[in-house]
């Protein structure tokens, strides 16, 4: 049984949607604390909010709501002793939100030493990681949980294989192939983010050789590069990889946040939680 909050990225990085069960109010005797979590899939659960009776009504709710394809949260109180026969005789409030597929499905070209820092951190998000690179050597060994590995001679005909609203990261190793993953991420211009790793001087050379291409201007301009948070300075590869991965988790915050009455994602909601717990 895997901890809640692995489980969930798991989940996420699957795109297998999920119920979030927590104990938000307990009174009297019941089996765990406020703040404990479970995490329950189409199949398994995960950790637990203390077993018996409760745990297994939890667990028939929240795979109704899966089945119903339920999007708001829930709350249910539960006497113990009275209307679940469980001795420790206290009640305790369940709060149940559903968390759906991943936020952000991300196509990244080259696996580099930024892409090799950027990978396990875009891996840790609510994210769908798709890793593309000709040179087998330069992958790690294994792969950080959930990512997916793309080993292609011809990278640019991996652009068509990602869904509408995709993220597109390149930084390859080549100047003339990140080029041609430009031209062809830019011409299906239905990608939500499209970054390309490089100089202020380098974006001029693009700019000039995709608009000769036929590209029109305001298109060539969603290209982000440089890349990455502003404020987020430094040459490392992690301080590069830590800037983009910023970017990113604000663009889709940006896009999915009006789906919660806080402005958030469902996973940004449960961070504060965890830190908690």
């Amino acid at each position: 049984m895997n901890n809640w909050l692995e489980a969930l990225a798991d989940l996420q990085q699957q795109d297998q949607p999920c119920v979030l069960v927590t104990v938000i109010e307990e009174r009297g005797s019941t089996p765990r604390n406020a703040g404990a979590k479970m995490v329950v899939a189409s199949e398994r659960s995960h950790d637990t909010i203390g077993g018996g009776h409760l745990e297994y009504k939890a667990l028939q709710i929240a795979r109704e709501m899966l089945e119903a394809g339920a999007q708001q949260p829930r709350l249910e109180r539960f006497a113990l002793g009275a209307s679940l026969g469980q001795c420790c005789g206290g009640a305790t409030v369940l709060l149940f939100e559903p968390i759906g597929r991943a936020q952000a499905r991300i196509a990244l070209f080259g696996a580099g030493h930024v892409g090799r820092a950027l990978v396990p951190l875009l891996a840790s998000l609510p994210c769908k990681v798709r890793w593309i690179d000709s040179r087998e050597a330069e992958f790690p060994d294994p792969l950080p949980r959930g990512v997916e590995r793309i080993l292609s001679d011809e990278p640019v005909d991996e652009v068509a294989e990602q869904p509408a609203g995709s993220y597109f990261i390149v930084m390859t190793h080549n100047h003339q192939l990140d080029l041609e993953l430009a031209a062809a991420i830019l011409a299906r211009n239905d990608f939500t983010w499209f970054g390309l790793i490089g100089s202020k001087s380098k974006r001029a050379r693009f700019e000039h050789r995709l608009r000769e291409r036929g590209l029109a201007g305001e298109l060539v301009q969603r290209m982000r590069c440089p890349m990455g948070l502003s404020e987020v300075k430094g040459k490392l590869p992690m301080e590069i990889a830590v800037s983009i991965a910023g970017e990113v988790i604000a663009t889709y915050n940006a896009n999915f946040g009006s789906q919660s009455a806080k402005g958030s994602s469902p996973l940004a909601r449960l961070l504060p939680d965890s830190r908690r717990a």
